[in-house]
């Protein structure tokens, strides 16, 4: 996988998870992202801030240049670069909705494993198979 595109890091044993990444795979049609559940092998060893990571937070956006976007900072990354949802995504940046949806994000990131009844399309709670996480650690 190429090194030059940004890396989305979830946790790769929470349907709710599964399912979120699910979705944003599907409008990510020109592969402008790498999936990474955080459960995969030698995962902190490429990125070693991940070390100090503590996933209740949110899902991680590491990019190219090694900056790190948390949370609802993430999707909000992400969804600028996803057509439609790019012609969206600034209404993150109008004030007083950021802190809202870093808010709303933050309670559902640490009640996420309550969601597990999450309905998944086909794949979409599935990691792909080079994908699977061996050893994993919580």
């Amino acid at each position: 996988m190429s090194e030059s595109r940004p890396v989305i890091v979830y946790d790769g044993e929470c349907r709710f998870c599964l399912w979120s990444v699910g979705r944003i795979r599907r409008f990510d049609r020109n592969g402008r992202f790498e999936y990474l559940p955080r459960q995969t092998a030698g995962i902190e060893e490429r990125f070693p801030v991940l070390s100090r990571s503590d996933f209740n937070t949110g899902l991680r956006l590491i990019h190219a240049g090694g900056q790190v976007d948390v949370g609802a900072d993430a999707v909000y990354q992400i969804y600028r670069r996803l057509p439609p949802w790019n012609l969206f995504a600034g209404v993150y940046r109008i004030p007083g909705l950021k802190q809202l949806f870093r808010a709303g994000y933050g309670i559902v990131a640490r009640n996420r494993h309550r969601f597990g009844r999450v309905e998944c399309a086909a794949e979409a709670c599935e990691i792909p198979s080079g994908e699977r996480h061996k050893g994993a650690s919580a």
